[in-house]
């Protein structure tokens, strides 16, 4: 329920800034930017919501520094890791697609590892100043970076598919 002020937020910024500027762009460009916001509201949803409640609070609590050891919850087989590992690759699967979709230019994979990166080390840097109980890890930056490579590799081999799809919204 208190992420819900945070959705209303993101869904007024969507209607008041967005929507009609994407609308100009083209049903192609406005579906693609849409669904993008769609997947990264839910990604800040999963991570960081609710943000907007505990802004007051951000501040008041001892910032944990981050794990930089990889993968130390493997090694140490401590949790849930291969469940939390699993859910940053898929996390960051749709990002690796929706990037090369949303580019005017040709974009690489290097392009979207780097983008991959940005998002990701946004997150785990927030994390523990959103949510005093939030930890950031360098094996989350890994592993999502991981899955941005493969929604790259997912991008590349449904292209020629994905490239009718806008072109029939283009027509439309």
């Amino acid at each position: 329920m208190k992420s819900l002020v945070d959705f209303s937020c993101l869904f007024f910024i969507y209607v008041f800034k967005f929507y009609k500027k994407w609308r100009q762009e083209g049903k192609d460009k406005f579906f693609l930017k849409t669904v993008m916001y769609v997947y990264l509201s839910f990604v800040l949803y999963f991570t960081l919501m609710p943000i907007l409640f505990y802004l007051p609070t951000s501040f008041n609590h001892p910032y944990k520094s981050m794990n930089f050891i990889p993968f130390i919850d493997v090694i140490k087989g401590r949790g849930d890791f291969l469940r939390q590992i699993g859910l940053n690759i898929l996390m960051t699967v749709p990002f690796g697609f929706l990037v090369p979709l949303l580019k005017k230019e040709k974009t690489s994979l290097l392009k979207v590892l780097f983008f991959t990166f940005l998002l990701s080390l946004s997150i785990e840097i927030l994390q523990p100043f959103v949510h005093g109980v939030r930890s950031a890890d360098i094996t989350d930056i890994i592993t999502n970076c991981l899955g941005g490579m493969i929604g790259y590799i997912f991008y590349l081999l449904f292209k020629p598919f994905i490239s009718k799809l806008l072109d029939y919204l283009k027509q439309k």
